[in-house]
């Protein structure tokens, strides 16, 4: 997920895996094999509130920005304007569901889960006759820098160069390597300087990412094309060296395994030729593909063949140790390693627990399609990719 603004074209042009995330085993669950993965036609059943797991439990008032921004952007829409080639059906469907929202008091849980249970219907989501799919974690890169080059501050941060394509195909400018070794010295700018070169390379990765600044301020930056190159992740550079333990090929221990060998990791690094640019951002975060900032641990990446942006969705999964993670979700972004009818990345947020977190999540789980109880859907399209039962 992130990415230029959004999170997302990172991951497109970059052919990266989720953020943080070390990518899903689609063979193997976190914990051992759990049955098989949803795949093939989408079928949707309607199901009652009370069949959501956890349906009582959730914060929920914490959702209340997500579901606001991706309110706005709906009804901002033509009314006629389709969602999901239908699925949810139409922007209009959404006028009366978005006006309730709007009514809703700030940290009022309560009045959020009764605007739910009057204006939606959850939808039970299979495919192939499977419930379950993967779920990631993303988040938002976090590091130190100064405007000035001194001191740890030595590792550049650059802003495109002037007349450079965002995304050059067909062309291969200078690599990494080249770059880091000072192609581009007088030619581009310097956004910032940061203290370290392995979370410069996590950004990124990252393709978003706050800087903290030597003088107690912080600053967002985001993608702003790459040098067409091909990328190549850092796990597969570590594991091509058999640097990596067996179950060592999350972000947090491959970066833990960079910082701890400070001589081997710039040569390591540079085997990955692709070389991402920034811009410095404003706003109140990271913004995902629908074009909206991103909540922490209520926004979720998704695949949009199958599920459209600015949706709700009830999730029902395990976070990194296992435990449960049931909740109001919405849909607003996308990545490259998201792909599936059921398929998730989880933003964490910015920070290290979050990034913990994202970095070693791989659950399995399913979700719940939150849709207007009034709209025009189809009950099959014509592909026959999905399928909607009407009756509970």
């Amino acid at each position: 997920m992130m990415r230029s603004p959004s999170l997302s074209i990172l991951l497109l042009a970059g052919g990266l895996l989720a953020a943080c995330s070390s990518g899903p085993d689609l063979s193997q669950g976190p914990r051992g094999p759990a049955g098989p993965i949803a795949s093939g036609p989408l079928n949707l059943q309607p199901v009652s509130f009370d069949a959501l797991p956890g349906w009582r439990d959730d914060g929920m008032a914490e959702a209340l920005p997500a579901l606001r921004r991706s309110c706005d952007k709906i009804t901002a829409m033509p009314g006629h304007k389709s969602l999901g080639d239908g699925l949810a059906g139409t922007a209009s469907d959404w006028t009366g569901a978005c006006g309730a929202l709007r009514r809703v008091q700030p940290d009022n849980s309560a009045a959020a889960r009764l605007w739910a249970e009057q204006w939606l219907q959850p939808y039970r989501v299979t495919a192939g006759g499977s419930a379950e799919g993967v779920f990631t974690g993303y988040c938002e890169a976090e590091l130190k820098g100064s405007r000035r080059q001194g001191g740890p501050y030595q590792t550049p941060i650059y802003a495109r160069p002037a007349g450079w394509p965002a995304n050059p195909a067909g062309q291969k400018l200078p690599t990494r390597a080249e770059i880091e070794g000072g192609a581009l010295s007088g030619k581009a700018q310097v956004l910032l300087w940061v203290d370290d070169p392995v979370d410069a390379h996590i950004l990124s990765i990252q393709g978003s990412g706050r800087v903290v600044m030597d003088d107690g301020t912080s600053v967002q930056v985001g993608y702003d094309g790459n040098n067409g190159q091909e990328w190549v992740g850092l796990g597969k550079i570590l594991g091509r060296h058999g640097l990596l333990a067996p179950g060592e090929s999350n972000m947090p221990s491959i970066r833990a395994w960079l910082k701890s060998h400070p001589a081997q990791a710039p040569a390591l690094m540079a085997e990955n030729p692709r070389y991402v640019f920034f811009r410095m951002l404003n706003g109140d975060g990271p913004v995902g593909a629908m074009g909206v900032p991103l909540t922490a641990g209520r926004s979720l990446a998704v695949d949009t063949k199958y599920i459209p942006l600015g949706v709700p969705l009830w999730l029902d999964t395990t976070d990194s140790a296992g435990r449960p993670l049931r909740r109001l979700m919405v849909a607003q972004d996308t990545g490259k390693a998201i792909t599936g009818p059921v398929r998730g990345d989880f933003y964490w947020g910015p920070g290290e627990t979050a990034f913990n977190s994202a970095g070693r999540m791989n659950s399995r789980g399913g979700y719940y399609l939150l849709l207007p109880r009034q709209r025009s859907m189809p009950v099959a399209d014509d592909d026959g990719k999905l399928v909607v039962s009407e009756a509970q």
